[in-house]
Parts: structure tokens; sequence; C-alpha cells
């Protein structure tokens, strides 16, 4: 599932190729994604300018003119791409020529007033499309209970520790709990604890401020790492233009069982484990 630094960078990549375009038609194919795609709701936004893209933890919002937004969630394996009827675009597995019907896994096209279409592609169905006024999303079920964004000021030292207070769970838990702080995922979890050089099953309760200082300063190094990187490319992860994000071959510890620990002077192997029924890579010499 793309987590913060993938959805950021798809963030960035439209908000450079679609921002003040007009839509002007919108193709459903599939009504069906996680959610009824409905369609009276987002022929709503048919005729009106794009206003802005914006991030909320792995929530894409596209705001549109006259206080609508799109609320976009890529699930498992969705993504959107992008097609430009002047530009000749190398046929991946992710493009398609507008002469074509299109891929069955095309299931909802935005045509814009420039000729580009924006596609939403998902094999695996778990993302959705929804239309919210813009004045109430922060009131809708996807955005009202989500913690702060791990990259702005309110998530801090004292935030922390006030969060944890009479809480009894473990470290890997806690950073995947999306009302303590919004966006992070499994594969950034698992490297900002090595960098952190804390064991995911460690109880919160024993953790020290100082701990709590590296986990918040591994957290922001490693996102913007990833971002500037494009973000990590597990399995179909491209950006709007269809590149792949390269921070996967910077991971220290995901997807490394068995592999030698990377730390110079540490001897050990890369173990897996499983928490709360997801893949858990430590350094059992590194992270204590």
């Amino acid at each position: 599932m793309p987590e913060l630094p993938e959805v950021e960078v798809v963030k960035k990549s439209l908000e450079k190729s679609i921002k003040n375009l007009i839509i002007k038609k919108i193709q459903i194919n599939t009504k069906k994604l996680r959610y009824f795609v409905d369609k009276n709701k987002i022929n709503r936004t048919v005729g009106r300018k794009i206003i802005s893209i914006k991030r909320r933890s792995k929530y894409l919002i596209i705001e549109v003119e006259k206080n609508l937004s799109i609320l976009a969630h890529l699930g498992m394996t969705g993504k959107f791409l992008l097609l430009n009827k002047k530009k000749k675009l190398k046929r991946t597995s992710f493009y398609y020529q507008l002469s074509n019907k299109g891929s069955k896994h095309n299931h909802v096209i935005f045509n814009f007033n420039n000729n580009t279409k924006l596609i939403y592609n998902d094999v695996r169905k778990f993302g959705f499309i929804k239309v919210i006024q813009s004045n109430k999303l922060n009131q809708s079920t996807h955005l009202k209970t989500l913690g702060p964004e791990p990259l702005s000021k309110n998530f801090n030292t004292t935030y922390f520790k006030k969060f944890i207070l009479n809480k009894k769970k473990c470290l890997k838990d806690l950073l995947m709990d999306q009302k303590f702080v919004s966006g992070l995922g499994n594969i950034y979890v698992n490297e900002v604890l090595f960098k952190s050089e804390l064991r995911p099953n460690k109880i919160i309760q024993k953790i020290s401020t100082k701990e709590i200082e590296k986990i918040i300063k591994f957290i922001r190094e490693i996102l913007k790492k990833s971002i500037k990187l494009g973000g990590s490319s597990i399995k179909d992860f491209k950006d709007g233009e269809g590149r792949d994000g390269n921070f996967q071959q910077l991971f220290s510890v995901y997807g490394r069982e068995g592999e030698k620990c990377l730390n110079n002077k540490c001897q050990s192997i890369i173990k897996k484990t499983v928490i709360s029924n997801r893949s858990t890579f430590f350094c059992k010499s590194c992270q204590k």
C-alpha cells in the first residue's frame, strides 16, 4: 500500500500536470471500487477548474471550484496515470495509447480542457474516489480521526508523551496507529525503528524521552529522503509520470530477512516476525 511519501510524490506530480485545468468529462468504467462511485456526485465537478492538489495522510485531495473536492485513496494497487494527446508516451505496463479503449483496470477517467486524461487504474479495487464538499472534508469519516502529520510541528515530544500516557501497546503498533500519527505504514515504521535502535515489540511505557526524540527525528529524516527519491517502488508504485521510486534501494531492514545487518560493526542477520498481522523486520543486536 502506498504510504505518505508515495502519495506525496503523486500529489506533486499531479500538481504540476492538472492544476488550473478544467474537467470537461468523466468516464466511469467501474462503479464499484472499495466504495460505490457516485456518478451524480462526481459529475458535479464537470466544468470546474482544479484549484489545488493536497495530501492528508495517505489521501489525495483534488480541490475544484465551488466548494467541491475529490477525495481519493489508492488502496493497495491504485494509481493515477496521465496521458497527453500531444505527447508520444512510451508504452509500459501502466501507460495506454489514447486510441485504445483502455485497460479493464482503468476505472475512472477524467478528461481535461487541454486534452490531458487523468486515469484512475486499480487492479484490486481497494482504492476509492469520492466527491465531498470542501468545507466538510475534515468532518468526513476518513479524515476526522487522523492524527497530526509526521512532518508537522504538532508532532513533537510533548504530544508524543501525552498520547501514550496510560496506554498499553508496543512501539510498532503505536506508530502504525493513524489516530496517533497519520501517513506512516509498515515499510517506514520498520525503517524508523531500525534507525532509532528500538525493538518493534518494545512496550511504549518503557521508552525514554531521548528515545522519543530519536523516533521523531528519524521519522522526519526518512520521510523527507523518501519523498526526495520518489518514494519506494514496492510492486506497483509509480508516480503520475510512470517513474519508479528509488527509496527501496536504501532499505535497512524491510524485506531483508536473512541478510546481514548493514551496520558496519554488526554481524547479525535481519530477523522477521509478525506483529498485529504485519511482517516486521529488525536486527536483534542493533535494536534494543
